[in-house]
């Protein structure tokens, strides 16, 4: 039976609208590139402990070849299970959505069986589509679980969209967010125009995806003319892959952005941190080498901190970069605030249990 967005739990709902830390989910592999369950299922405890909002799931972080290898639905559903069992507070569940439209309708399939929240639907695997073919691709997967649309920036693998068809994405009834992760102010812009023109503002929440100016976008009131008159939109959270790691102080800079932001007087300390965030970010997904090690530069903070073993993808290809090793080095002595290596050091073992 088909899951709309207003029979969501209300709980759940409005811990989406108020806007939360949803970190994208990596994957945890051992030496062997098999499945490491129990690093798997520590990653979800560490991010739920850490105060994140929800899980995203089978998403580009958690590496789209777990379709491949038979990953898919083991990996959502011990997620999900660990979600049920480590706290009793709402998160918000979200399944990553992929390939062509069959296969994405049989993913947004499981994810509802499973008890997921809503789908994030890549739209990679199609590149060269319409912007009809892309709309009605998508309005096939809302008739099976709520969306949340993604605009994936295009060095990773991401189509270029504009801002006509985030209009008329934004006028499918079952999308609920929206995760803008273009790198591209431009772009971002584009998407928020089209919400703003669908009047789709109220049930649309924004969420950040762009790794490289996160502060910047959860602190800026972004004003949309529509007939004459000035619409206001904020973007409320972020569903990032940058925020696989320090969560715990990704949920104290989230707080603080907002608290802020309601006052209506972001301080210069607060915008300064912008920048800070954005050059670790550089480092973690290894912008000097067209980002070839950003799955693996977010690994390696958790292998640091021994959430993971190593740094292992399914694509073997796919390592830290030339000088990333060293670039991690640098943020880490430059920016000791900005980890959470303590709070992960006193629950490790629990986690890991």
């Amino acid at each position: 039976m088909a899951l709309r967005w207003n029979d969501l739990p209300a709980d759940v709902l409005a811990v989406l609208r108020k806007g939360a830390v949803i970190p994208a989910h990596p994957l945890a592999l051992d030496a062997s590139r098999k499945f490491d369950a129990r690093r798997q299922r520590a990653l979800s405890r560490y991010y739920i402990d850490a105060g994140s909002g929800g899980l995203a799931v089978g998403v580009h972080t958690t590496q789209f070849a777990i379709r491949e290898s038979g990953l898919y639905e083991p990996v959502l559903s011990l997620a999900m299970e660990t979600a049920r069992e480590w706290t009793k507070r709402p998160l918000v569940m979200i399944a990553g959505l992929a390939g062509r439209t069959a296969q994405a309708v049989k993913e947004a399939q499981t994810a509802r069986g499973l008890g997921y929240h809503a789908g994030l639907l890549s739209l990679a695997a199609m590149k060269g589509s319409s912007e009809d073919e892309l709309i009605e691709h998508a309005k096939m997967i809302a008739a099976e679980i709520p969306l949340v649309g993604f605009y994936l920036q295009p060095a990773v693998g991401g189509v270029v969209l504009p801002a006509s068809f985030w209009k008329r994405f934004a006028g499918i009834e079952n999308v609920v967010a929206i995760k803008m992760a273009p790198f591209n102010r431009y772009r971002t812009l584009d998407v928020i125009r089209g919400v703003v023109e669908a009047r789709a503002e109220n049930r649309i929440t924004l969420y950040t995806g762009n790794d490289d100016h996160i502060v910047l976008d959860l602190v800026t009131p972004f004003v949309v003319m529509r007939d004459g008159k000035p619409v206001t939109v904020r973007i409320k959270g972020g569903l990032l892959g940058h925020w696989s790691v320090w969560v715990r102080r990704a949920v104290e800079l989230l707080e603080r952005a907002q608290r802020e932001a309601a006052q209506q007087s972001v301080s210069a300390e607060l915008l300064a941190l912008d920048s800070q965030v954005t050059d670790c970010n550089a480092a973690i997904f290894d912008v000097a080498n067209d980002f070839h090690g950003v799955i693996c530069g977010c690994h390696e903070i958790l292998r640091r901190q021994g959430l993971l073993e190593g740094t292992w993808c399914l694509d073997p290809k796919e390592t830290l970069g030339p000088g990333q090793k060293e670039e991690i080095d640098r943020i880490y002595t430059a920016y000791p605030h900005l980890n959470d290596d303590a709070f992960v050091r006193e629950n490790l073992t629990r986690w890991l249990a």
